[in-house]
Formats: structure tokens, C-alpha cells, sequence
């Protein structure tokens, strides 16, 4: 028999919080829910035979065309929920893994009612909230907010790392 903390957890969902970006700027990439009144990220249950950031890898070609660079460990974890009070099952929530994608190329998603879309992260914001109760806006908004902490310090390790060995290259010539 399991413990009572086990009979408690939420069942757990993967996603793939994919981004691009355009000069100086960043753009997420969204797709509609199932029932097309709200925006998500691409995302759904994880497979036993694959690993977390593959299986988020996978919604994202499957729901959104995605095809990119998935980080192999999650950044950030958050709630979802799936389905109305008062509706028959009532609302399901979930624990979201959260990954980052940066896509290299798009292809037509194999869900076509999904309509990918690219945002600024405002946009994404703002979309994301529509239609949810505010505890869930807030927990997508986090996820936007820890995506462009993430991208940005990535971002900037690269160019110090860049700028580094520029600075090693000149000093040895």
C-alpha cells in the first residue's frame, strides 16, 4: 500500500517551452488546447520509454511543428489544470516539467488544430492568462519569467565565453 503523501501527488505532464529568437528579442512559441479556447505550451504525458526532455521534445514536434535544441534537464516546475468543476471528472491538476526548446525549424504540426503561434513574451503572457483562474495565469506567467532568466544568463555565458576566447586568440598572436 502506498503512503499517504504518494496517494496525494499529482499526475505528471512534460512541456516544452520552446523559444526563438529574433535579433535582440525573444519569441515563445504557443499552441491552442485541445478545445481551442485557451494557449499552452506544447505538452502532454511523459513515456516510459523515453526520457522527460525527450518526451517534452516530442509534444513539441507533435502539437507545434517544433524542431530544435531541447535542454535535457527541466528548469522550472508548475501547475496546470485540465477540465471545468462542472463538468463530469471535474478539474484534474498537474505538476508540469518544464523545458526549454530553442527551435531551429518549423514543420506542419501533426495536430493542425493546434495553430502554432510565435509571441513576444508580453503576448505570450497576456494569451496564456486568458480564460484561466488567476493561480494558473500566475503559474504560466512564472514559467515565462524563469524562461528569459534562463535564456539570458545562458545567453550571456556564451558571449563571456565567446568574448574569452577572442581574448585568448589575440593574446597569442
Amino acid at each position: 500500500m502506498g503512503s499517504a503523501r504518494a496517494s496525494k501527488s499529482l499526475p505528471l505532464q512534460v512541456a516544452a517551452v520552446c523559444y526563438r529568437r529574433r535579433g535582440e528579442s525573444i519569441e515563445f512559441l504557443l499552441v491552442n488546447t485541445n478545445g481551442g479556447n485557451k494557449w499552452t505550451f506544447p505538452k502532454g504525458s511523459p513515456e516510459p520509454r523515453l526520457s522527460h526532455s525527450q518526451a517534452a521534445e516530442r509534444e513539441a514536434g507533435e502539437e507545434a511543428g517544433a524542431i530544435g535544441t531541447i535542454e535535457p534537464r527541466h528548469f522550472h516546475l508548475y501547475l496546470h489544470s485540465k477540465g471545468v468543476f462542472w463538468q463530469p471528472g471535474g478539474v484534474q491538476e498537474y505538476v508540469v516539467k518544464a523545458f526549454l526548446m530553442q527551435v531551429h525549424q518549423m514543420r506542419r504540426p501533426d495536430e493542425l488544430q493546434r495553430r502554432p503561434t510565435w509571441l513576444s513574451p508580453q503576448e505570450a503572457r497576456q494569451r496564456l492568462a486568458r480564460g484561466r483562474e488567476v493561480k494558473y495565469a500566475r503559474e504560466l506567467e512564472a514559467v515565462i519569467d524563469r524562461a528569459l532568466e534562463h535564456i539570458q544568463f545562458h545567453g550571456d555565458l556564451l558571449t563571456r565565453s565567446s568574448e574569452s576566447r577572442t581574448t585568448r586568440a589575440a593574446a597569442h598572436s
